[in-house]
């Protein structure tokens, strides 16, 4: 294995999804803005893009990459983590993001 393919490997890299309730959209724009820019801070982040789907506008979708495993578990410790997923619960369709962590193909 290539030192960019143990590098490339160490990433934590996942997708989270979730969709504002009707009239909650704008409301979790701001709050996720916000929150981004305290995960971005975050040292062992290498990425937290926030979307929403073009037909959609309603379903966010969040791409994070972390530096590895450590630095992921740093993020969920965060002490504006937990605040910031109980204020976002009341306002998506779903009980709370859904995750899907991904692998790269190298």
């Amino acid at each position: 294995m290539s030192p960019r393919q143990i590098a490339v490997n160490a990433k934590k890299t996942l997708l989270a999804e979730f969709t504002a309730r009707e009239g909650a959209q704008d409301e979790v724009a701001r709050m996720i803005v916000e929150y981004a820019g305290k995960v971005r801070a975050e040292e062992g982040n290498l990425a937290f893009d926030v979307y929403t789907k073009a037909a959609h506008p309603r379903a966010f979708w969040i791409f994070e990459v972390y530096r590895d495993e450590d630095a992921f578990q740093a993020h969920l410790n965060a002490p504006y983590g937990g605040p910031f997923n109980a204020a976002l619960t009341p306002l998506i369709e779903e009980a709370a993001s859904v995750l899907t962590f991904l692998d790269p193909v190298v």
